[in-house]
């Protein structure tokens, strides 16, 4: 994979591989930092949304709360007030026909009283209807028994079930049909909570029915902000209180679902997820439940989550377009200098970069115009030192002796000199002879040292006989340096100087010595002739480069006329670098010039 995105950016230019890799390098970690916040994001909204369920559901069942406390305050205060139970108990027992109009009296003073306690403990809560029915039939009401009959309560199907509580224990009655005529119109349906009153030897003397509208419960669930659906459930999850009154008395739509073993707090359907939460009622057995569209449940928060995302996103947009203009502005000058590299491919020289900058590109951009100034410059030097060596060959070329005529008749004369028995004289024109051959062999420009040291030899030979007072050839050679290739009329020029100038052509001694060491090539010849002082010296040293000595050399008189500044500047051609030529000269004492090849620096 890694080398096939390779394959794909070495087609690109390198500004759009930086731009592409930006992008990538922002885009990749964007994108999985976006996963993960909605990874992350969504248990959060999930956590937040049952959060938020729950404190409505927790708000609902405080409301709710407070009207059963009510209902069973009233329940309690009937059976533990000792006035009341006193007074309940006694006309529990008594018989209306019997009592006479004294007893009569103060009976109705007692019924009375437990009138007025009965209105009293409901002024302080919601509006209740409460009952106390009494096993002879009697009763007590805070409403007229033209609304509802009290009778009736023992024709309930749920009146039985009382004569199997004790203490403190009630009967939760669910929604019913409303049966106080004043609320039939208004209020379709009631809850009520109902309790049986026992003596000391537990046997029932009367009940005690506290009753609310179901609409003061439906109440609660209207009052909240939230717009999940929320009801009233018992235990067997049928409806008590919903704010559709059509549905009370029905079902839960999801007791399965939510009654199953694992069962989550979201209701997967075909057709919508919901977000479902419970809340248990005190005392009741009862629970509260909220039913939401898990959608719906989720939507501020989503909402808020899809404002990040939307601000992330444009966000990202502005950081990439200004990545992508800075990315331009810092790579234009690499461009540049990529179309000033194309320019000096197709063979203009002279265009230069002139790149300013002091960062990493600059410095690059300078360096590649130093570069194209010193290949100018390199080649000027080329063209200068080939016109050079072409100008030195044509000072060595006029100065050979040409032709094989010459030659001919030297050779012709020896061999008479020879029959008439001068052989001294025809050894002369014999070493004249080998001299001017290897002026008239234009092929060999390189020579080995041995062939060098038998013209020098020659050379030497031919001003002994010229000269009156001859000259001592001293000549120290290794076998290695006998190989070794050099130049040809390298020691010549060398050897005529000192002959002329150094001996003044008298007596005198020429030592020339060559060897080999660590394969570095040494030369060094030495006169003990008339010297140089100071002055002489360092003007010898200059003349040797420069150019002006390869044609207008010195002497003139010699053998070649090449001269020494000839010598240095075709060995330096030769040998480059690697060569070097040492002057060291006394007054009095003779001069010794020193050649040097070192090997390890000549280029391959």
């Amino acid at each position: 994979m890694w080398n096939r995105i390779q394959q794909k950016l070495s087609s690109h230019s390198f500004r759009n591989k930086v731009i592409i890799t930006s992008v990538i390098c922002l885009v990749i970690p964007a994108i999985i930092t976006l996963f993960i916040t909605s990874y992350l994001t969504k248990d959060a909204m999930k956590e937040q949304a049952m959060s938020n369920a729950n404190r409505e559901l927790k708000l609902a069942g405080e409301y709710v709360n407070k009207f059963f406390e009510d209902m069973l305050y009233a329940v309690n205060y009937v059976q533990l007030d000792s006035e009341i139970s006193s007074i309940l108990k006694k006309n529990a027992k008594n018989d209306k026909q019997l009592i006479d109009q004294e007893e009569e009296y103060e009976s109705y003073l007692e019924n009375r009283k437990v009138s007025m306690l009965i209105e009293n403990i409901t002024l302080l809560g919601e509006k209740s209807y409460v009952t106390i029915l009494l096993k002879n039939g009697e009763h007590y009401t805070n409403y007229p028994v033209s609304d509802y009959n009290p009778k009736k309560l023992f024709e309930e199907p749920w009146f039985k079930d009382l004569d199997r509580v004790f203490g403190y224990e009630s009967i939760w009655i669910g929604s019913q049909p409303t049966v106080f005529k004043s609320e039939q119109a208004t209020n379709p349906y009631q809850i009520s909570v109902a309790r049986p009153l026992r003596d000391a030897n537990l046997k029932i003397y009367g009940y005690v029915v506290v009753t609310i509208m179901e609409e003061k419960v439906k109440q609660a669930f209207e009052s909240l902000p939230g717009k999940e659906e929320m009801m009233l459930v018992d235990s067997s999850y049928k409806i008590l209180s919903h704010i559709n009154n059509e549905k009370i008395g029905t079902t839960f739509t999801y007791k399965d679902e939510v009654q199953k073993p694992g069962s989550t707090n979201i209701i997967e359907t075909s057709d919508e997820n919901y977000l479902y939460a419970s809340h248990p009622i005190s005392y009741t057995g009862w629970t509260l439940v909220s039913v939401n569209p898990y959608k719906q449940a989720i939507f501020k928060i989503n909402s808020i989550f899809h404002k990040v995302f939307i601000g992330q996103f444009i966000s990202f947009v502005i950081f990439f377009l200004l990545l992508t203009y800075v990315l331009q502005t810092m790579t234009k000058p690499l461009v540049h200098l990529g179309k000033v590299a194309t320019t000096v491919q197709k063979g203009d020289l002279n265009v230069r970069s002139n790149i300013q900058s002091k960062d990493e590109i600059g410095q690059l951009s300078n360096s590649f115009d130093q570069m194209l100034d010193r290949i100018n410059e390199m080649i000027r030097e080329i063209t200068e030192t080939q016109d050079r060596k072409r100008k030195a060959e044509l000072s060595m070329l006029q100065a050979q002796i040409n032709p094989h005529f010459l030659f001919n008749v030297l050779n012709s004369i020896r061999m008479k000199v020879m029959r008439k028995g001068d052989y001294e004289s025809a050894e002369m024109i014999s070493s004249l002879s080998k001299l001017l051959r290897m002026t008239i062999d234009k092929d060999k420009g390189i020579i080995t040292f041995k062939e060098e040291i038998d013209i020098v030899t020659d050379y030497v030979q031919l001003m002994n006989m010229r000269q009156r007072e001859k000259v001592e050839f001293e000549v120290n050679v290794t076998d290695a340096a006998y190989l070794e290739v050099i130049p040809r009329f390298i020691l010549q020029p060398i050897i005529e100087n000192s002959i002329i100038h150094g001996l003044n052509q008298s007596a005198g001694k020429i030592k020339l010595e060559a060897f080999v060491r660590k394969n570095d090539f040494y030369i060094m010849i030495e006169d003990n002739g008339v010297g140089m002082d100071e002055a002489t010296l360092t003007n010898f040293e200059k003349r040797l480069t420069n150019n002006s000595e390869l044609v207008h050399v010195q002497n003139k008189s010699g053998f070649s006329s090449i001269g020494i500044a000839n010598v240095f500047e075709r060995m330096c051609m030769t040998f480059g670098n690697a060569f070097q030529m040492e002057v060291r000269s006394e007054k009095g004492k003779g001069t010794k010039i020193t050649m040097s090849v070192f090997k390890g620096r000549l280029k391959s």
